[in-house]
């Protein structure tokens, strides 16, 4: 699979996951590096870093959400960082470094009229953290914990998928508004990890030990927040916990994307008319209009040393689906990145 100056490597849909998203699900092909329009704006690009996102496997299902599924034969959609090859464009000169959902290719033809037009990476800052620290991730833990979950002063926040880019984000979102936080995670480290650099005044193995205990234990007044990445029978638990006029920020259901088979909703939804409890849903394509805003705060939050993050980096074409793989076994550390 070596690249050339002439062949432009893709990695395809192949077939629609049925359960667990593998690596049979995509397919290697070649083709000639695309021509871009340079009239209408258009320019050619290199990818340089990918992203990997629990939304992409929903993207991979063949029915409609928020954005379109991705067709079998087509290049995967993804997040990624590329170098400006060819340009006419003043907005992204040659040599310019710009973020867009490019693919999973080597090259890539963009340009103003796309679905999510590139934007250009600022000058000084490293690559990649336009993908993890100032990304998407970011930007979600931003608006669903400030926006949705409005925390204030002395509640308590629970956080599930707290160690992954969006919840170690939200974890200290909610220590800078004063609250106490309560984090779930898949392994001690990563537990370690969020109480000794997040912030968390308390973290939850959730495979070795038991949630509903731990959370009896530890929020004997009940949860006031809990931002949910995970679903399933964590969010379950967490309701069975929650205070009177409560709020659950649903920004994602991890545990379920892979399920062969719809899952059962929670079966304790009674607590949410007897305790009050709001339970709402958002996506963060809701406040583009806002990204300058929450991009301004976060800058100077991670810039002082008020936000800490990590990137787990792989490295190699070769590697694109293991990499999305390892997001959904839970073997990345920080935000999943992959380094062409």
């Amino acid at each position: 699979m070596a690249a050339s100056q002439t062949i432009n490597r893709q990695w395809l849909l192949k077939t629609r996951p049925s359960g667990m998203v593998s690596q049979d699900n995509f397919e290697y092909a070649e083709c000639a590096i695309p021509e871009p329009d340079l009239q209408s704006g258009q320019v050619l690009l290199q990818n340089l870093y990918l992203s990997f996102d629990p939304a992409m496997r929903g993207w991979m299902d063949d029915e409609p959400s928020y954005l379109p599924p991705v067709q079998i034969g087509e290049v995967m959609r993804a997040s990624s960082v590329a170098k400006v090859i060819r340009s006419d464009n003043r907005s992204w000169p040659e040599g310019s470094l710009v973020q867009g959902m490019f693919g999973w290719q080597d090259y890539a033809v963009a340009g103003p009229n796309d679905l999510v037009p590139p934007t250009a990476v600022a000058e000084g800052i490293p690559p990649t953290t336009v993908l993890s620290v100032f990304g998407g991730s970011s930007l979600t833990a931003y608006f669903g914990m400030m926006d949705v979950g409005r925390p204030q002063p002395g509640e308590t926040v629970l956080v599930s998928g707290a160690a992954g880019a969006v919840g170690s984000v939200v974890v200290q979102l909610a220590k800078l508004k004063g609250c106490r936080v309560i984090a779930i995670a898949g392994t001690d480290e990563k537990c370690q990890w969020l109480k000794d650099e997040c912030g968390a005044d308390e973290a939850i193995n959730y495979k070795t030990r038991n949630i509903h205990q731990c959370l009896s234990e530890l929020c004997p007044s009940g949860v006031d927040i809990f931002f949910d990445n995970v679903g399933g029978e964590t969010l379950e638990q967490a309701i069975e916990h929650m205070a009177d006029f409560g709020r659950i920020v649903l920004c994602g259901q991890i545990s379920e994307y892979n399920a062969e088979q719809p899952q059962p909703g929670p079966a304790n939804l009674k607590y949410l008319i007897t305790r009050r409890i709001k339970m709402q849903g958002f996506i963060m394509l809701d406040y583009l209009d806002r990204v300058e805003e929450a991009a301004g705060k976060l800058g100077e939050w991670v810039m002082s040393g008020k936000i800490k993050y990590r990137e787990d980096i792989q490295e190699g074409f070769d590697q694109i689906p293991a990499t999305l793989e390892r997001l959904f076994q839970g073997e990345n550390k920080g935000k999943q990145l992959l380094a062409l």
